[in-house]
């Protein structure tokens, strides 16, 4: 039995050799038919254009795969795109002005927070809802804090408005970055009404009139106060709604400021008359000479500059 096992062990491999030769023979020949069918020459011969390539000498402050890129001669990275068809698209971002606006808002909640009491007594003599008006007055006068933080607080928000004003009216920033026309339009704002202060100061004193100044500052600055917060939910309209409520909020906000000035000259003629007898006539005369003609002055100025 184990000569007859150790015989048929050897038939077998003697087998599978004969079988195995002529598979592998074929399927070499195979091969190599199909290598030399299926790939032919030319296919795997790269054709390049014969572009001269000037010499370039390497420039500081630019990265050098920049300038290779920029030299390179089949692809044109150092020119200007193509556009073809159609418009460029712009990205407009918003998002510092949102979170800017946000702050602002916030800023006035943390004065609603700190001085409860006197944004309550602001309102009360604006509105001239109490007969205790000159005590009102009195105490609004002897807080310089909330007084300064919120007349600050007018400062920004007119300067953001005359901001989104000049580019709605001109279509165009004059300043390359937006954020510092608004701190110019701002600078101008603080700076008007600082000299304003600083002339009606001079003038009481010169004429011996301290008491009219004071309470012509005082009414203008009470003003000014109510404006800025009327401004809050204006900038917010103006910068994210569609071109038609942005529209009527614009004519909105012209008709309040003009409503709040007129209001404002009313109660001056009204607190001038206790004091000294002036007529009409001589008031508007000053409102042209001391109060438009200056604002226009400084906005024919800052189109000047600008252009």
């Amino acid at each position: 039995m184990k000569r007859i096992a150790g015989l048929l062990t050897f038939l077998l491999f003697i087998l599978q050799g004969l079988l195995a030769q002529p598979v592998t023979d074929t399927l070499a020949k195979k091969g190599k038919d199909s290598l030399v069918v299926t790939i032919p020459v030319d296919t795997i011969t790269v054709k390049k254009p014969l572009v001269p390539v000037a010499a370039w000498q390497t420039r500081l402050g630019i990265p050098l795969h920049v300038q290779v890129l920029e030299h390179m001669p089949y692809f044109s990275f150092g020119k200007q795109p193509l556009v073809a068809g159609g418009q460029l698209k712009k990205r407009t971002d918003k998002d510092f002005l949102f979170y800017g606006l946000i702050g602002l808002l916030l800023y006035f909640a943390v004065l609603r927070l700190l001085f409860p009491k006197y944004l309550i007594d602001l309102w009360r003599l604006f509105f001239r809802t109490t007969l205790k008006q000159r005590q009102l007055t009195e105490q609004l006068s002897q807080t310089p804090l909330p007084s300064l933080l919120f007349n600050l607080l007018f400062v920004i928000a007119g300067g953001l408005y005359a901001a989104f004003l000049f580019y709605y009216t001109e279509n165009r920033v004059p300043v390359h970055n937006f954020w510092l026309f608004v701190l110019y339009c701002c600078a101008g704002l603080a700076g008007v009404y600082l000299v304003k202060f600083v002339s009606l100061k001079a003038t009481g004193w010169v004429f011996n009139v301290r008491a009219l100044t004071d309470t012509y500052i005082f009414i203008v600055f009470i003003i000014n106060k109510v404006l800025g917060i009327f401004l809050l939910p204006v900038l917010f309209i103006v910068a994210f709604s569609p071109a038609g409520v942005a529209g009527a909020a614009w004519v909105l906000s012209w008709i309040v400021i003009g409503g709040l000035l007129l209001y404002r000259y009313i109660l001056a003629l009204s607190a001038v008359r206790t004091y000294v007898q002036v007529s009409v006539f001589h008031f508007f005369l000053y409102f042209c000479a001391f109060e438009v003609a200056p604002v226009l002055v400084l906005y024919k100025l800052v189109i000047t500059i600008f252009k």
